[in-house]
């Protein structure tokens, strides 16, 4: 089984030992590698960023902090719920930090798919610079991609866990298609272990927003 990253392009199908990070000492790929073998059929997962929270309109950096959805922020979680409501979902899997949990309550308000609440999804631990301006957490995150935040984690801790949150999903959604609703830690780890891509230039890249992004777990 391979790990597949669908987008606009054609399909991009992506070998697991040409990529960044695939010996990392964390044995993330092992548990990933186990899971392609064992579970022979796809899974379909597609991620959406949390919506807009009153720390991002102000220049704050939430990091593990809960965060609060802005007025703008639940009309966007709101439209959220009418692009994904019938989308084919079998479950929604949400960060345990508030700003994600209030989007979805906002998007999938009434509906009876299941909702379950993972910490792995949690945004990247700033430490001490959680709640600090943006512009001073983010300036060099480059320097923090295996240097833990003082007091908080790496990008490679953080995106670790969502590799592990992935390596899981085959127990029970295999041939099911599911939401995730996380932050930039959560993207940048599917960018990672599904989109083949290198670690530093996904941390380092600058974030364009978009109604979704479409991934594949699935064994050919």
């Amino acid at each position: 089984m391979v790990l597949v990253f669908l987008s606009s392009a054609p399909l991009f199908r992506v070998s697991p030992t040409c990529r960044s990070g695939s010996t990392n000492s964390s044995g993330v790929w092992s548990h990933v590698r186990l899971v392609r073998n064992i579970y022979p059929m796809a899974i379909d997962i597609v991620y959406e960023t949390h919506s807009t929270t009153e720390d991002s309109e102000k220049g704050i950096a939430t990091g593990w902090l809960p965060g609060r959805l802005s007025d703008a922020g639940t009309a966007n979680a709101a439209m959220l719920g009418q692009r994904r409501r019938d989308d084919g979902l079998a479950a929604i899997f949400v960060s345990d930090l508030e700003r994600a949990i209030e989007t979805v309550e906002v998007a999938f308000a009434g509906t009876a798919i299941p909702v379950l609440k993972d910490w792995r999804l949690r945004e990247c631990d700033y430490g001490q610079l959680n709640g600090a301006a943006a512009p001073e957490v983010h300036r060099d995150r480059r320097k923090y991609l295996d240097l833990p935040y003082p007091g908080g984690e790496s990008w490679r801790q953080a995106t670790d866990r969502v590799g592990r949150f992935l390596s899981d999903l085959p127990l029970r959604w295999e041939g099911q298609r599911i939401l995730v609703v996380g932050h930039v830690a959560t993207r940048c780890g599917l960018q990672r272990f599904l989109g083949g891509e290198d670690l530093e230039e996904v941390i380092t890249a600058d974030f364009v927003w978009q109604e979704g992004w479409e991934y594949r777990l699935e064994r050919i």
